[in-house]
């Protein structure tokens, strides 16, 4: 007897412990009853506890030596970011409008990405300034000044990444770059960016809802170039790699089509979850085992071979299977993108002040605290009143002139200016 010749009873609440242990993805998962959100937390987290270690002290990237050169705890959690985000954009993107789907997206990522570029240029770069220079003589002037900081990364694209010679003598990582760095962990926001306009452009082609093949298609292209990539015995454990080449593009700056191939493909494969929903099996074996695979892969190489897609799967089996008292987190405040922008900056800060001298714990203790009380004051201060205009349609009065009739009308008639029924449910 299959899931679906259950009495509904059972198919409830009732004993979502049978639901859970096996079905496909359609089945189980719940757009609110999930554990996405709790992921996204603990991914942004990730990012963090990455950053220290070369933020404060200068050394390789958390993990990247243990992972045999491949990846790194931070880099890891980025492919996860672009996973999840990979389902849930799809299905805002087949639910929406196009206008309405761009709208979401910008209410999403501009807002707070604005007030944290205008917050570091205006208020931690001149403290910054005042503590190495001890004067702000020059400081808002010059090509390389905050209002140019904001200008040339105001639409998620970097193209500034410091401003002046800041942190550039005073932390591990400006010495090791030779160069002024803010905020580092801004740089895939552009990718990001780009993998919501393919999906619009799937949207609006139709593809998402009568050709899902074609994303297939991509997923399954972007998987064999990396592939190739890592096929040879030489390039078996070795990260990112590629030929690839890139580009510059208006108000983005430079895009690296290398990470748009490795982005992508996790982003791909998110939408392709979502897209075959009713197809992708939840098992706890499947689970374990793409657990087993990717831990394998990142300890004995072969990562981008088979880890990538393990660990793809594995954070939506996680999704569905995690505990539900973790369920809420992220559903009514949700820190994760403050956390991810915010967590650069502080520790470079911290860094400059000398704070990893209490050792690596430490020094990630306070980063996380500080980036948890920039995300908590990002959300109800920024993204949580910028997503509330999430509905907000602008609304045209339409003047009518009334045109005396010849005759009394025997019959209703309508000025031509009346919207049709689609037009009155489109500006609802």
């Amino acid at each position: 007897m299959s899931l679906r010749d259950l009495p509904a009873r059972i198919r409830g609440r009732q004993v979502p412990a049978l639901l859970r242990s096996k079905g496909t993805l359609a089945q189980l998962y719940s757009g609110r009853d999930n554990a996405i959100g709790f992921l996204r937390l603990m991914l942004a987290s990730a990012v963090v506890l990455h950053h220290s270690k070369p933020l404060g002290f200068g050394e390789h990237d958390l993990g990247f030596d243990l992972f045999r050169g491949q990846t790194a705890v931070g880099t890891l959690a980025v492919y996860g970011f672009f996973v999840l985000s990979g389902l849930l954009i799809t299905s805002s993107a087949q639910r929406a409008p196009i206008v309405r789907y761009i709208w979401h997206r910008c209410l999403r990522i501009l807002p707070a990405l604005w007030v944290c570029l205008i917050v570091t240029a205006f208020v931690v770069a001149p403290l910054v300034a005042l503590r190495e220079h001890g004067t702000l003589r020059g400081f808002f002037a010059g090509p390389q000044g905050p209002f140019q900081y904001v200008m040339n990364n105001w639409f998620t694209g970097v193209r500034q990444w410091g401003i002046h010679d800041l942190l550039q003598e005073t932390t591990p990582w400006g010495r090791i770059s030779g160069a002024s760095v803010f905020d580092g962990a801004l740089w895939s926001l552009v990718y990001e960016s780009l993998c919501y306009v393919i999906v619009g452009l799937l949207a609006i082609t139709g593809v998402l809802n009568h050709a899902r093949r074609f994303v297939l298609l991509l997923a399954a292209g972007t998987y064999t170039l990396i592939a190739l990539d890592h096929m040879r015995p030489s390039t078996w454990a070795t990260g990112p790699r590629g030929d690839y080449g890139g580009t510059v593009l208006p108000l983005l700056g430079g895009v690296s089509f290398m990470w748009l191939v490795y982005l992508g493909f996790f982003f791909a494969f998110g939408a392709c979850v979502h897209l075959y929903r009713e197809k992708v099996p939840i098992n706890d074996a499947l689970g374990v085992a793409s657990g087993v695979v990717f831990v394998g892969s990142l300890l004995v190489g072969g990562f981008f071979l088979v880890g990538a897609p393990a660990f793809a799967y594995l954070l939506i089996w996680l999704s569905v299977r995690l505990p539900r008292v973790v369920h809420p987190v992220g559903r009514r405040a949700d820190y994760s993108y403050g956390v991810y922008i915010y967590g650069f900056v502080g520790q470079q800060v911290f860094a400059s002040l000398g704070w990893q001298r209490w050792g690596f714990v430490a020094f990630s203790a306070i980063s996380l605290a500080a980036a948890y009380g920039a995300a908590f004051l990002s959300w109800h201060l920024v993204e949580k009143r910028a997503l509330a205009l999430k509905g907000w349609t602008p609304r045209l009065r339409a003047r009518t002139t009334a045109v005396p009739a010849p005759e009394p009308a025997t019959e209703a008639t309508t000025d031509g200016l009346t919207p049709s029924p689609a037009e009155s449910r489109a500006r609802a």
